[in-house]
């Protein structure tokens, strides 16, 4: 049926959880995982000029020790459950479009991943990078919640 899925991860404990049920679900299929998190380095702010910035290398090196971790706590399950897995850890400002990269580069069937269900201004104000990679993907696009 499925022979490659995907499992985005940002880390959270519900992205987990849905790691979790699809590294079950590929097990019981024979498919590999391959696990992507997507971290962003420090964006531009408008509050440089007044002397808010932050430190731009720090925050870089903790967001990506950060998805890393995240992705490493995948692949660790995947391995006590037997389930070959790849980890990829990339930098973007738009974690939908890696996805969407990552289902062609990787050739992967399925996307597995979890959407938090925000609604009204959690949405507006946050976005649904799983609204948008259902709307985008060329595959079938498991969502947890």
């Amino acid at each position: 049926m499925f022979t490659r899925i995907l499992v985005p991860t940002d880390g959270s404990e519900l992205s987990d959880r849905a790691a979790h049920a699809a590294i079950q679900f590929a097990r019981s299929c024979g498919a590999t995982v391959e696990v992507l998190a997507v971290w962003q380095s420090y964006p531009y702010s408008p509050y440089a000029e007044f002397g808010a910035v932050l430190d731009v290398e720090a925050y870089g090196k903790q967001m990506l020790a950060e998805a890393e971790q995240a992705a490493q706590r995948v692949a660790d399950d995947a391995a006590e459950m037997g389930v070959p897995c790849t980890v990829h850890v990339v930098d973007s400002y738009t974690p939908y479009e890696e996805i969407i990269k990552a289902v062609e580069q990787y050739q992967c069937d399925l996307v597995c991943m979890a959407t938090h269900g925000r609604r009204g201004m959690g949405q507006l104000l946050l976005g649904s990078q799983t609204r948008l990679v259902t709307t985008h993907s060329t595959v079938p696009v498991l969502v947890y919640r």
